[in-house]
């Protein structure tokens, strides 16, 4: 199937690894350029390097919450491609921002993982209309199910799923689509280095994979980044307002079914 996605501009937020990493693996094997901005690492620049080997890459190294920089980011993207036709909001953090931390710790958690979405919005909106583009928000099952010792973060990853709907209805007439894409369990690099703080990695992993409905393994970067791109096609030119959760029924099915 063709998803007519071809020299299409897309920028994937944190979109050098571990979901967003996939994600741009997905939209650069389906011909679209990319633009990535992204703290800068060696693991950053060797996978931009590999991207760069399938599509024409704009990597823009820098600090979301930093003031200016998503103004930038949309400012660059023109510059060099002259529109925006895909915008994948997926870099956050669930950084364990909890009720007893200041409000300094809430802040800043909302800037990790909520304003920066905004502010990008924001800016991309008017090249968005001109190109009858769409928004993909990358969320998460926390917003639904809560965790536990993450108040900014499903506070944010809340209101990501309420803007979703609020752009959805509000941008209907610019032919604006804007849906979420929902992960629960999937091994990132992130996930990676929260299981190696317990005492035993592998029993947690298989723990959890126990306790996902479908498959009882979890879910991969791959299946979440080809329903990304597929929302963001116009294959799907009649999707707006979803939130779709890519999770093997984690979230929403009754886990008891993987009780032996």
């Amino acid at each position: 199937m063709d998803l007519n996605l071809k020299d299409k501009v897309v920028i994937v937020t944190g979109g050098a690894r571990g979901i967003g990493g996939g994600i741009s693996e997905s939209f650069a094997a389906e011909g679209a350029k990319l633009v990535i901005p992204s703290r800068p690492s060696a693991g950053t620049e060797a996978a931009i390097a590999k991207l760069q080997e399938t599509t024409e890459v704009l990597y823009i190294p820098g600090d979301l919450t930093t003031p200016g920089f998503c103004e930038s980011i949309i400012k660059q993207t023109v510059e060099k491609f002259g529109t925006v036709d895909v915008l994948v909001n997926n870099a956050g953090i669930n950084d364990g921002c909890n009720i007893t931390d200041s409000l300094e710790k809430f802040q800043q958690s909302l800037s990790n993982n909520l304003i920066h979405v905004f502010e990008l919005v924001h800016y991309a909106l008017p090249h968005l209309e001109k190109s009858q583009g769409n928004i993909i928000n990358i969320g998460s099952k926390v917003a639904e199910t809560g965790q536990g010792n993450a108040t900014g973060y499903a506070a944010a990853k809340g209101a990501l799923n309420a803007l979703t709907r609020e752009w959805a209805l509000e941008f209907r007439m610019k032919n604006i689509r804007v849906n979420s894409i929902i992960p629960a369990e999937c091994m990132t690099p992130l996930y990676e280095n929260w299981l190696s703080t317990l005492d035993d990695p592998k029993a947690e992993e298989q723990r959890i994979s126990n306790m996902i409905p479908l498959g009882e393994r979890m879910t991969t970067t791959a299946e979440l980044a080809d329903l990304t791109v597929f929302i963001g096609s116009t294959r799907s030119s009649h999707t707006t307002g979803q939130i779709l959760y890519a999770d093997g029924g984690y979230t929403h099915l009754d886990r008891k079914c993987t009780v032996k």
